[in-house]
């Protein structure tokens, strides 16, 4: 029987490089390094760190017997552990890519599940880049499945994410038609990720990403050994559509296979948090530059949002540690209206003081029609600002930057990563130079060996 779920495991069993359009290539290319830098900023966050001592204690594979790079550390270990400790490396900065309409961060459970692979197998950087090609192309499609429903209580990247990396990493060991769809169910069965650490600003959204990695490239690995999943995990009675969503739409699973490439649709993240925040900041900022404002000169900031916006930066009301900062909007605001940006060392710096908090103090929330009818697949900048000697400003960004029609330069992307490499020390500029030179040509090479660990 032909159902979504079949056709999306036949496309992500046969795709191969030369089907994939070159700027698709080349934007994985920028993807990828994108991820890397969003990696790499991961090093020696606390979060991280207790995953990656979880899997020294769960008896990893040792230096010298590892075939994949954890990218945090100088060690090489199996792939699924490496898998899982640089996916929760690379979703602690809040600047990993991020699909519009998807609501979904593909780059960070992609990445880490195929390039662990990759390394393990002697994978060529073409075949690297196919899959995580066919990961985003499977994960998107299932967050566009799920719906506006599914976002409101769960972390698409946890759930989607699960099935995208088991995507990528099926494609990586070869899987027939029937194999992947075998993975998809595994992987549908474990999909998780609820949004509520945030009112308590937890770690979750680090194990959120983590276990989608690694529990796709497990799905992946034992459908290769014979392991069954369900058919119809997807659009099933009893699937993620009837337990997850009450908007689900299965067409959204196939519609476009091999001729819209959502690959190249992922947006950038110039700020360091929450992609909600961005809109409004990039119209906040763009009203100040233009009648050359201070943040002293403002009394009130509305921002005018779509109800995503609402759901997940909403329960976010007097944020505690750094990370749960980059979910308010008043802190993300306070921050653009003093800096002019939202950098992790003015996160780390400034979230807290006093003229950030009077500024939060001073910033609303309001649901848009216009905005909340445009998303997902548009996400609007709009913003009305009071000054204390009595106007009222308005700003309006159709693209935030960093989207595809406003997108980062590879220049653009590459001062990013280093930026980001810096910030923690994960790598020298050297070494962050040499990997980010390395993935701009990876599509050439023969295996792909380590990025870092050289």
């Amino acid at each position: 029987m032909i159902t979504p779920s079949t056709q999306l495991a036949n496309f992500a069993a046969a795709l191969k490089f030369e089907a994939i359009p070159e700027p698709v290539i080349r934007r994985t290319e920028d993807l990828m390094v994108d991820w890397l830098g969003s990696a790499v900023a991961g090093y020696g966050s606390r979060p991280v760190e207790s995953i990656a001592r979880f899997a020294k204690l769960m008896g990893e594979t040792g230096d010298r017997d590892g075939l994949s790079e954890v990218i945090v550390s100088e060690r090489r270990t199996s792939p699924y552990m490496a898998a899982m400790v640089n996916a929760a490396a690379s979703h602690v900065a809040e600047q990993d890519d991020v699909h519009n309409s998807s609501v979904f961060h593909p780059g960070t459970v992609v990445f880490p599940a195929a390039l662990a692979v990759a390394q393990a197998l002697g994978s060529s950087g073409a075949h690297l880049l196919t899959a995580a090609v066919v990961g985003y192309e499977v994960g998107i499609r299932v967050g566009e499945f799920l719906g506006r429903s599914h976002y409101k209580v769960f972390h698409t990247t946890g759930t989607a994410g699960t099935v995208a990396a088991a995507a990528a990493v099926g494609n990586l060991l070869g899987l027939n038609a029937v194999q992947m769809l075998h993975a998809f169910g595994s992987a549908g069965t474990q999909s998780a990720g609820l949004w509520e650490f945030l009112r308590t600003g937890s770690d979750s959204k680090q194990l959120h990403t983590a276990h989608a990695a690694a529990a796709g490239l497990m799905s992946a690995y034992l459908a290769k050994d014979g392991f069954s999943g369900a058919a119809q995990i997807f659009e099933g009675p009893q699937g993620m559509a009837a337990g997850m969503s009450s908007d689900a739409d299965p067409s959204k699973l196939v519609t476009g296979l091999g001729q819209r490439w959502t690959t190249s649709e992922t947006s950038f993240k110039f700020h360091a948090s929450c992609r909600h925040t961005h809109p409004a900041a990039d119209a906040l900022l763009q009203v100040m530059k233009e009648n050359q404002l201070l943040h002293s000169d403002l009394s009130r900031v509305v921002a005018h949002v779509h109800q995503g916006a609402i759901d997940v930066l909403g329960p976010v009301v007097n944020p505690t540690t750094v990370h749960q900062s980059k979910f308010s909007m008043g802190t993300v605001l306070a921050l653009v209206a003093r800096f002019e940006h939202a950098s992790m060392q003015v996160f780390d710096q400034n979230f807290k003081d006093t003229e950030t908090v009077d500024f939060c103090d001073k910033v609303d929330m309001q649901l848009d029609a216009e905005v909340d009818a445009a998303y997902p697949q548009r996400w609007i900048g709009k913003v009305t600002l009071h000054t204390k000697d009595g106007r009222t400003l308005r700003g309006l960004v159709e693209q935030p930057k960093g989207d595809p029609g406003n997108t980062l330069t590879r220049s653009e992307i590459t001062d990013k990563a280093l930026r980001l490499a810096a910030y923690s020390g994960g790598a020298s500029p050297v070494q962050m130079q040499t990997a980010i030179d390395s993935i701009w040509h990876i599509a050439s090479l023969k295996r792909v060996n380590a990025l870092l660990n050289l």
